[in-house]
């Protein structure tokens, strides 16, 4: 096992964790999945940002999105999670 610098907290758990002293949830699989559905959650949520891109290249895709009937900026959103879903699938090949 990797050596990991643990705080405090975590080296409490840890302890416990190896003298036996933790015990499991009742409803262990429901909890799971309401913890993995609260975690996707909190993924999905969109943040802004700012971005500095050259006047030409706004107006490109200003016209595009007028073409698509979309807002340029979900337009933006939609093509970068297009890129980085292709270059995830090709990191698991």
């Amino acid at each position: 096992m990797k050596n990991y610098k643990l705080n405090k907290y975590e080296q409490e758990i840890l302890d416990a964790f190896e003298a036996g002293k933790l015990k499991s949830i009742k409803n262990e699989e429901k909890k799971n999945k309401e913890y993995m559905l609260a975690a996707k959650d909190s993924l999905n949520k969109t943040k802004n940002i700012n971005i500095r891109i050259s006047n030409g290249d706004l107006q490109k895709i200003k016209a595009k999105a007028v073409e698509k009937g979309l807002p340029y900026q979900t337009l933006i959103g939609s093509l970068l999670h297009q890129h980085f879903a292709e270059a995830s699938k090709e990191l698991t090949k």
